[in-house]
C-alpha cells in the first residue's frame, strides 16, 4: 500500500493532480471555518461547546457543510445546495421533456443540464440561506443556549442581506472549487467535497464519545465505537460491491470479409443501484413538518404530536417511518434511473441478447424481474445502516453523536472507492500494478 502511494506520486502528472486536489481541500476547508459578517462568533461558540445545537433537524445539513453550517461560515451551506440541485435536475429529466432531449444530445445536452443545474443551486442556496439567518436571528438554531438569541447583535436589513448574498457567494464558491477537482484533480470534485465534509467532524465526535463516557474514563465506549465502525465499513463495502452480472451475448457479423461481433459481456446491476440519494429523500421528506412546526411556533395538538413522533429521531413513528421512505425512494429512484426497455431495444439493435432470453420484450421483462429482486436486499441494507445512528444513540447516551452510520458511512466508503478506482486506472495506464493488489 505505502509503495503504491509513492509510485502514485512519483508520477509527474498524477502527483500534480494529487498535490492540486489537497491544495483546493486546504482552501474548503478555510472556508469553513471563516464566519461571515453580522454574526458573533463568542456567542456561537459559547453555544457550540454547550454542545445545544439542534441537531434533530440541521444535523444533515451540518454534516454535509462539516461542521460550518452550526459556526454560520462563508461555507455553512456546503454542498447541500447542489446535491439538491442535482437531485431536482435528475428528477425532472424524467418528467420534462425537453431535458430528457437535452441529456439525449450528448457532451452539448450534458453541458446545458450543468448550467441549469448550477442555476438552481444558487437559487437554493438564496433561499436555504434566508432561512439560516432568520433562525439565527430568532435563536432556534441553538435550542436552550442562553445566548443563542443574540448570535445576530443587529437584526437591520443590511445585514441580512449582506448575511444572505455572503453564504449565496460561498456556495457558488464551493461550486467552483468542485468543479476544478473534477477537471484538473482527482475524483468527482463534488463527491471530495463531500468526503471531506464528512471525515471531518469524525475526529471531534469520537473524541466526544470518549469524553462523555464512564466506562474507564470512556475509552471502553470509544474502543466499541471504533470497533462496530470497522465492522460497519466491511459491511458496506461488500455490498457495494456486490452485483448481479448478467451475460450478453453479440452475434457474430460479416461486413465484406471481416467478422464483427461474436464477443460475450455482461450487465452489472448493483444491489444498492440507488446509493444513498433515497436515505436523503428520506431525511429531508421527514425534516419538513418539524421545520414547520418550528418556524409556525405554534402549540396546537398536531404541532405538539409532531413534535414527539415524527422530530424525535428516537421516536417509534420516526422510525418507521424512515425506514419505509427509504424502502419506497430506492425503488423509485431505480425505476427513473435504469429503464430495462430502453436496455433491451439498444441490446437489440447491436445484435447482442441474454442467453435462454429473447430480445425485445422478453428482454425487458427479464431486467425488470431481475431488478426487483435484487432492489429488495438493496433498500433493506439502506434502512438498516441509516437505522445505525439511531440504535447508537440509544446505546451510548442521548446526546451523543455516533459518527460510523447511515448518510456519512455510505457516502465516505462510496466516494472512496471511486476515488481509489480512478487512481488505480491512472497508475495501471503506467504500471502493471495498480492501486490495490
Amino acid at each position: 500500500m505505502l509503495t503504491a502511494f509513492a509510485r502514485a506520486f512519483k508520477t509527474p502528472d498524477l502527483r500534480k493532480k494529487l498535490l492540486f486536489t489537497l491544495g483546493i481541500i486546504v482552501v474548503y476547508r478555510i472556508g469553513t471555518n471563516i464566519p461571515i459578517p453580522g454574526v458573533d462568533y463568542r456567542n456561537v461558540q459559547i453555544c457550540m461547546d454547550a454542545a445545544q445545537a439542534n441537531q434533530g433537524i440541521f444535523g444533515l445539513v451540518n454534516m454535509f457543510s462539516g461542521g460550518a453550517l452550526l459556526q454560520i461560515t462563508v461555507f455553512a451551506l456546503g454542498i447541500m445546495p447542489y446535491i439538491t440541485a442535482s437531485i431536482i435536475l435528475q428528477l425532472l429529466t424524467v418528467v420534462i421533456p425537453r431535458l430528457e432531449a437535452l441529456k439525449k444530445e450528448g457532451q452539448a445536452g450534458t453541458a446545458k443540464i450543468t448550467q441549469y443545474t448550477r442555476y438552481l443551486t444558487v437559487a437554493l442556496a438564496v433561499l436555504q440561506g434566508t432561512g439560516l439567518v432568520a433562525t439565527a436571528r430568532s435563536g432556534a438554531l441553538f435550542q436552550g443556549c442562553p445566548v443563542a438569541s443574540e448570535i445576530v447583535p443587529d437584526q437591520s436589513m443590511f445585514v441580512t442581506i449582506t448575511m444572505v448574498i455572503t453564504m449565496t457567494a460561498g456556495t457558488a464558491a464551493v461550486m467552483w472549487l468542485g468543479e476544478l477537482i473534477t477537471d484538473r484533480g482527482v475524483g468527482n470534485g463534488m463527491s471530495m467535497l463531500m468526503f471531506i465534509s464528512i471525515s471531518a467532524t469524525f475526529p471531534s465526535a469520537l473524541w466526544a464519545i470518549k469524553e462523555q463516557g464512564s466506562l474507564a474514563d470512556g475509552w471502553i465506549e470509544f474502543g466499541t465505537v471504533l470497533l462496530v465502525g470497522l465492522v460497519m465499513v466491511g459491511l458496506v463495502v461488500f455490498v457495494e460491491q456486490a452485483q448481479r452480472r448478467i451475460p450478453v451475448q453479440y452475434a457474430k457479423r460479416m461486413i465484406g470479409r471481416r467478422s464483427y461481433g461474436g464477443t460475450s459481456t455482461y450487465i452489472p446491476l448493483k444491489v444498492n443501484q440507488a446509493g444513498v440519494i433515497p436515505v436523503i429523500f428520506a431525511s429531508s421528506l421527514l425534516y419538513i413538518p418539524a421545520l414547520i412546526v418550528q418556524f409556525s411556533s405554534s402549540t396546537a395538538g398536531w404541532a405538539t404530536w409532531i413534535t414527539k413522533n415524527l422530530a424525535d429521531p428516537g421516536a417509534t413513528p420516526h422510525i418507521i417511518l424512515y425506514f419505509f421512505l427509504i424502502v419506497f425512494f430506492a425503488f423509485f429512484y431505480v425505476a427513473i434511473t435504469f429503464n430495462p426497455e430502453e436496455v433491451a431495444d439498444n441490446m437489440k439493435k447491436y445484435g447482442g441478447f441474454i442467453p435462454g432470453i429473447r430480445a425485445g420484450r422478453p428482454t425487458a421483462e427479464y431486467l425488470s424481474y431481475v431488478l426487483n429482486r435484487i432492489t429488495w436486499p438493496g433498500s433493506l441494507y439502506l434502512g438498516l445502516i441509516a437505522l445505525v445512528p439511531t440504535m447508537a444513540l440509544t446505546g451510548f447516551g442521548a446526546n451523543q453523536n455516533f459518527p460510523f452510520g447511515g448518510t456519512s458511512i455510505l457516502i465516505i466508503v462510496g466516494v472512496g472507492l471511486e476515488t481509489v478506482r480512478q487512481i488505480e486506472s491512472q497508475l495501471q495506464q503506467r504500471n502493471y500494478e495498480g492501486f490495490l493488489r
